[in-house]
């Protein structure tokens, strides 16, 4: 059996963010106080692998650097701007097909369309704005690569590649609540679990 798990196609990593309209917002809403939970459940029964996350804030210039390719665009400033409000929670994420079914979950970025075309997707639900839409993901492996490096620079994709990712592909991990990611089984965890 499994042998058969560990048949399955490599994992894809991607990155996705929970902005600051979903974690901490002085105007927020009732059903958005529920949404970086909801978030989470959503990444957890999609049984999408969180490999890392932590709870951060971007200051205004780490916020232009990492929309540098908007430079330009007429929301380039206000989503600088709203992207350094508030904290942030940030996730590497895994699976098959991480990049499409992250994307796929979000819903449209534009949260008109959202709420009409795909109303149970993330930004159907919680996205109060097209700037405020909720959520981020990457569109590609490059930028999925580019993107983990700037907000997790000490994580190690190469290597994550080599040791962890066939452990989590073969199902040797276990969830880790107080953590919030999925944790590689090690020899000496094995008898705990």
């Amino acid at each position: 059996m499994a042998a058969a798990a560990c048949a399955k196609r490599p994992l894809q990593l991607t990155l996705a963010l929970l902005k600051p309209d979903a974690v901490a917002h002085p105007l927020v809403l009732e059903p958005l106080r529920l949404c970086p939970q909801a978030v989470h459940e959503t990444i957890l029964s999609n049984r999408l692998l969180i490999v890392r996350a932590k709870e951060l804030r971007c200051g205004r210039e780490q916020s232009r650097r990492f929309y540098r390719e908007h430079a330009g665009q007429f929301f380039y400033q206000r989503l600088v701007e709203f992207m350094a409000s508030g904290p942030m929670w940030a996730y590497i994420l895994a699976h098959e097909n991480a990049i499409s079914l992250w994307r796929s979950l979000m819903g449209p970025t534009k949260v008109f369309r959202a709420r009409n075309c795909v109303p149970d997707s993330i930004r159907g639900a919680y996205g109060l704005t097209d700037t405020r839409n909720t959520t981020h993901g990457s569109d590609s492996p490059a930028s999925a690569s580019r993107e983990i490096a700037f907000f997790f620079p000490e994580f190690n994709e190469q290597l994550w590649y080599q040791q962890e990712e066939p452990r989590l592909r073969c199902g040797q991990m276990y969830y880790n609540a107080e953590k919030r990611v999925h944790c590689v089984i090690r020899g000496e965890e094995t008898e705990l679990t």
